[in-house]
């Protein structure tokens, strides 16, 4: 530990000063400022890490809720530790536990009391005990808490904390702008000590925005964000960050307001916790969610939210040419900031992200494709009253049973394919544990909950799911050993580093691919894919290899020889081809 000098203490306060006088011109910044310190007032500044050495090569994330695996009687999160030790060791890095406070719905994103773990899951020290061993990334729920919190209950009897924490709207707002994620009614009719209120959802009326334009509100949450600290939390995922700040008259989505917020929580964490790293979880089109990286001053990490759709479509269709030209619009991330790439997630496959990318006829063709693999449909309303697709409810590995024509024999192959592309692109990769256990749509669940994410949060027993993953014939065993072979594969490879060049490489239409080269120059890897279930024919001079390197394929452990000029690719194989 290094001690803060006077001088650092003078410009935190000072920078904190400047995000307070933006958000709130009417309330004393300098009061602010000093509540927003005493919050941290024992945590003392470490020295932190240079740029380039927040996350590397090594790095790959697991997403899962705390109850993916149960076990009787057995707090779900030591199972899953349990499952994380016997299982995933030496492949990934980080863990995402969903959120774990008591909540009333949504899986966990209606949040009743942030200070507590469910007890249906475990308690705080399973929390940190997996934070021993992990980066551990924990959601700050912050645009909405539940209807059954106590801040909520508060608002209602009109006493604090809680009776000024609640956006409301009046009949003369004009919200005839505002960009919502959800069909159902904006405004909820809410009985008060003070009246009927009309309080604003913006996802469901079980889920009630907070309002920051009261202080208070902020620093309640600097409060949570420093007691996750204690706990061992590492990584803060901001969710449904863009709704945060609403004014009427606007869009009520990614207001100037909202990136300040995320700059004060940035400068909050890089000065008493370095090292802790922020990501934005905002589900739309590419060019909204790439401004959370402000000027490298906001978020640290932003996910990568064009992908699942582009490279399913990719993958149902055999066409690569969508992929590809996003491919090449996406800038690098800036320095000391990179991408969170994932294919699956516990809602779905977003397809806001796609807008602009995919013309209508595709993406209503890859919508219909879908349900009929069983998935489901969600959507959202426009500014002009109607209704939107907005995400595709799906498990991933039943989402690639087939293509545009139908089921094939290619599922496994297919869906192996998706997970390599995503594994070899620019970022950090992440899984969702019903990806890495190939677990399929769950029809039951939705039919028990009527929900339509539900597809996507099987819980698995633990006994079933060993027996499963013990078994050499199980397609759960065969996916899960591959990919996570895979993992470990990657993370011996420089040039898959978070932050390495990537470069898309311009072969003809069933392969995608791109270049990958080490930050030293030293290594470089050419990532192919065969994007059809046909044998496709690759020329190897196609990639132009330097004649005096040796090269084989890291994922086979082929090798090539002066004598190898055409490669046949059998259905969805994907070549690591490299010179290290």
């Amino acid at each position: 530990m290094v001690s803060p000098s006077s001088q650092d203490d003078s410009n935190v306060r000072s920078q904190l000063c400047q995000h307070l006088r933006f958000l709130y011109p009417e309330a004393n910044a300098e009061e602010l400022a000093d509540s927003v310190i005493a919050i941290f007032d024992d945590f003392q500044p470490q020295i932190p890490l240079p740029l380039n050495q927040l996350w590397s090569e090594q790095d790959c994330l697991l997403i899962t809720y705390g109850d993916s695996i149960v076990d009787g009687d057995v707090a779900p999160l030591e199972t899953l530790d349990q499952f994380l030790s016997q299982h995933l060791q030496g492949a990934v890095s980080a863990v995402h536990v969903l959120p774990f406070c008591p909540f009333s719905s949504d899986d966990g994103f209606a949040v009743i009391d942030y200070a507590q773990v469910n007890s249906k899951l475990g308690d705080w020290s399973q929390i940190s005990s997996i934070s021993d061993r992990y980066r551990l990334m924990a959601d700050i729920v912050i645009n909405h808490c539940s209807s059954q919190s106590q801040w909520f209950q508060n608002y209602c009897d009109g006493v604090e904390p809680g009776a000024t924490y609640f956006m409301e709207a009046s009949a003369g707002d004009d919200l005839s702008a505002v960009v919502r994620p959800r069909a159902s009614p904006l405004l909820r009719p809410t009985k008060t000590a003070n009246g009927l209120k009309h309080v604003w959802c913006t996802f469901s009326h079980d889920q009630v925005d907070l309002d920051f334009r009261n202080p208070q509100v902020l620093l309640e949450f600097l409060k949570i964000v420093r007691l996750y600290l204690q706990q061992g939390v590492s990584i803060f995922r901001l969710d449904a960050i863009g709704f945060l700040w609403k004014e009427s008259g606007t869009s009520c989505i990614h207001l100037p307001q909202t990136h300040e917020v995320v700059r004060l929580i940035r400068t909050v964490t890089d000065s008493f916790a370095p090292g802790t790293l922020l990501i934005t979880e905002t589900n739309v089109p590419n060019h909204e969610n790439l401004t959370y990286f402000g000027n490298r001053n906001e978020a640290h990490v932003i996910y990568n939210f064009s992908l699942a759709p582009l490279l399913v479509h990719a993958l149902l269709t055999g066409k690569t040419e969508y992929l590809k030209r996003w491919m090449m619009s996406m800038p690098p991330a800036p320095v000391g900031c990179t991408y969170l790439n994932f294919t699956a997630s516990h809602d779905g496959i977003g397809m806001r992200p796609a807008e602009g990318l995919l013309s209508d006829e595709e993406q209503l063709q890859l919508v219909e494709t879908v349900r009929s693999f069983g998935g489901k449909v969600s959507t959202r309303r426009t500014e002009g009253g109607g209704e939107r697709v907005y995400e595709l409810n799906v498990a991933l590995f039943d989402a690639l049973q087939g293509t545009v024509a139908g089921t094939d024999q290619w599922q496994v192959e297919r869906f192996l394919c998706s997970q390599t592309v995503m594994m070899g692109l620019e970022g950090i990769p992440a899984f969702y544990i019903h990806s890495l256990l190939a677990t399929g749509n769950d029809l039951d669940g939705v039919a028990a909950t009527d929900q339509n994410r539900s597809i996507n949060r099987h819980k698995w027993g633990w006994s079933d799911l060993q027996e499963h993953l013990g078994d050499d014939r199980s397609v759960h065993a065969q996916v899960f050993r591959e990919l996570t072979r895979r993992m470990q594969l990657r993370r011996r490879h420089a040039p898959f580093h978070p932050n390495a060049t990537q470069f898309t490489l311009q072969l003809s239409e069933p392969f995608f691919a791109y270049w990958r080269q080490s930050t030293d120059r030293s290594q470089s890897i050419f990532c192919v894919y065969n994007m059809t279930n046909q044998v496709q024919e690759l020329r190897l001079s196609d990639l132009n290899l330097i004649s005096t390197d040796v090269w084989y394929d890291a994922i086979s452990g082929l090798r090539f020889d002066e004598q190898t000029s055409v490669l046949e690719l059998t259905p969805y194989q994907s070549l690591w081809i490299t010179n290290r």
